[in-house]
């Protein structure tokens, strides 16, 4: 079977530091008919079953630990069986939502899923939070940012567990290296590329 991207945008409220933000989350999944992988769980679980559909859910993968990205993650586990996989460096913030459960395995450095006859990749990209972890897909030119990369720039830094320097080189030594048509699906707004960013890493 052909393996494909899939996007649902869930929205909902984004809160860290005292202050609420209405955001609009992507939720990328990738797989074939029979199988899917799930990157990100904002929000609410039931439009990300609703994608996910009658196929089998093999992973649900955590980009970070800011709740608009971990939410719906313990509900998304309940109704499919599939486990969570979550960098622990960030679970001080997975802890302030989810207090009562845990992930079920660390997503670490080399972390690597197959699914549909292709492969993730984990790659550890610290600076917006401490965990915050990236997916290559090399044989889908692709790579899952979550909110480290965006179309113009580098993810937000003025927050609890951030750090712009740690972002940057981040950026510059993982993903920049990476080839330039490579597409980076984000966590919030639009694709871009790696050669197209180059410019705005600063």
């Amino acid at each position: 079977m052909t393996v494909y991207i899939d996007k649902t945008v869930v929205s909902g409220v984004f809160s860290l530091d005292g202050q609420d933000f209405d955001v609009d989350n992507n939720v990328w999944l990738v797989g074939d008919e029979e199988t899917v992988v799930v990157i990100d769980a904002p929000h609410d679980a039931a439009p990300i079953l609703e994608a996910v559909g009658p196929r089998t859910l093999a992973a649900i993968v955590l980009t970070h630990g800011h709740n608009d990205h971990i939410t719906a993650a313990v509900a998304l586990r309940e109704a499919t069986g599939a486990p969570i996989w979550f960098n622990p460096a960030d679970r001080m913030l997975w802890d302030v939502v989810h207090p009562d459960a845990a992930p079920d395995h660390d997503l670490v450095e080399g972390t690597t899923f197959d699914v549909a006859g292709t492969q993730l990749v984990a790659m550890h990209t610290p600076g917006h939070s401490p965990g915050s972890t990236c997916l290559y897909a090399p044989e889908l030119d692709t790579v899952f940012t979550g909110d480290t990369l965006f179309c113009g720039g580098p993810g937000a830094t003025g927050r609890s567990y951030s750090d712009k320097p740690t972002i940057i080189n981040s950026i510059q030594e993982r993903l920049l290296t990476l080839p330039g048509d490579t597409v980076v699906k984000t966590g919030h707004g639009d694709d871009t590329t790696v050669a197209a960013e180059v410019d705005n890493i600063h």
